[in-house]
C-alpha cells in the first residue's frame, strides 16, 4: 500500500498536500481499495467554502456510495475533473486522482491531522 510520507492524514481516509496556502486533497490508497472501482466522483459546487469535516461531496464506487469531508476549512479553488477518467483515483490516488484544491483559512487545523505513521497505526498497516 502507498502511504507518502509527505502528507496528512484523516480518520475519514482523505489526505492533503499543502504547498503554500493550497490543499490538494484526495482519498487514500487504502479507502479507494476498501471502496472498489470508482465510477463517478460528485462535488456539487466548485467554489463553495467548507469548514473542517464538512461534506464537500461524495465518490461513488461499484460496491458503495461514500461522502467526502474537508480535513480543513477554505475556499475550494480547483476541481479535478477526474469523472472523464474516474479510475484515476484508484490508479493513482495521491497524483492524478486529486479530488480538490482548498485555499486553507486556518493552517492551524492541519496540526490535527495524522502523521504517515498515525494513519498507518489507524488503519493497521
Amino acid at each position: 500500500m502507498n502511504l507518502p510520507t509527505d502528507l496528512k492524514y484523516t480518520t475519514d481516509h482523505e489526505w492533503i498536500r499543502v504547498e503554500g496556502d493550497v490543499g490538494t486533497i484526495g482519498v487514500t490508497d487504502h479507502a479507494q481499495g476498501e471502496l472498489g472501482d470508482v465510477v463517478y466522483v460528485d462535488i456539487p459546487d466548485a467554489s463553495a467554502s467548507v469548514s473542517k469535516g464538512d461534506t464537500f461531496g461524495s465518490i461513488e464506487a461499484v460496491k458503495t456510495v461514500a461522502d467526502l469531508f474537508a480535513p480543513v476549512s477554505g475556499q475550494l479553488v480547483d476541481v479535478n475533473e477526474v469523472n472523464a477518467a474516474p479510475d484515476s483515483v484508484n490508479k493513482d490516488p495521491y497524483g492524478n486522482g486529486w479530488l480538490v484544491k482548498i485555499k486553507l483559512s486556518d493552517p492551524t487545523e492541519l496540526d490535527a491531522l495524522m502523521d504517515v505513521d498515525a494513519y498507518k497505526a489507524l488503519i493497521g498497516a
